[in-house]
């Protein structure tokens, strides 16, 4: 498996413009959010049988994806796992949150799904190179990570 740094630097020559930058600041974790969101909007009664009351709003087919992808980010360091796993955390909380807000979250996750990778497109176009993932699907996954190890970066915390 390759590195982090060697999937950053990857990932990093194709988001180089500082346009391009700030969109993936706003839409990679719209992005996340949104599937998340779509997932937890799949009937999951099967689920809710697993778990207690209280993490019932959060058993749902988006923290499946969530625990998967831990994995990917764990294999690949241990630091990254905890800040996303952090990220996701909120995330999945803010899920509950919508939920119960009484909006629903699959078509509020959808439209937010669409709006972001419009953004995403955008900013690639701005940038003149095709996003990441064309080239590897794992692209996916390390969108959220690079954004991550900016935030370790900029508060020294070594990846």
């Amino acid at each position: 498996m390759k590195s982090a740094n060697q999937w950053f630097s990857e990932y990093g020559e194709s988001h180089q413009n500082a346009t391009n930058k700030l969109i993936h600041w706003i839409c990679v974790p719209s992005i996340f959010f949104s599937i998340v969101g779509l997932l937890a909007a799949i009937p999951h009664s099967f689920l809710d049988q697993l778990v207690s009351s209280p993490l019932q709003p959060y058993m749902h087919w988006g923290t499946v994806l969530i625990i998967i992808g831990s994995i990917f980010y764990l294999l690949m360091s241990i630091p990254l796992f905890i800040g996303m796993l952090g990220f996701s955390a909120l995330v999945l909380w803010l899920c509950a949150i919508l939920e119960s807000s009484g909006l629903p979250i699959g078509l509020t996750s959808f439209i937010i799904f669409v709006v972001a990778w419009i953004g995403q497109f955008i900013g690639h176009k701005i940038e003149g190179k095709k996003p990441s993932f064309f080239k590897d699907v794992q692209f996916l996954l390390i969108g959220p990570a690079w954004l991550m190890h900016f935030i370790y970066k900029k508060i020294g915390i070594p990846y």
